[in-house]
């Protein structure tokens, strides 16, 4: 029988065309008044999965 997917992980990341999963950095929805600028300049650029990450990231997607 064919596993489900996750749909919460489906919403969270994107799979790039060189086949990484992308995600975005936490800690950017609140309280950044007391965070640096160049803090919330690091977050508005996704992160890349490891390969431990990868592999689960591949399970949940699907």
């Amino acid at each position: 029988m064919k596993n489900k997917g996750s749909s919460g992980a489906k919403k969270r990341v994107k799979k790039t065309g060189s086949g990484k999963y992308m995600f975005q950095k936490s800690c950017k929805n609140h309280l950044l008044v007391n965070k640096s600028k160049r803090q919330k300049k690091l977050f508005n650029k996704g992160m890349p999965a490891n390969n431990t990450q990868s592999k689960i990231l591949k399970k949940l997607v699907g």
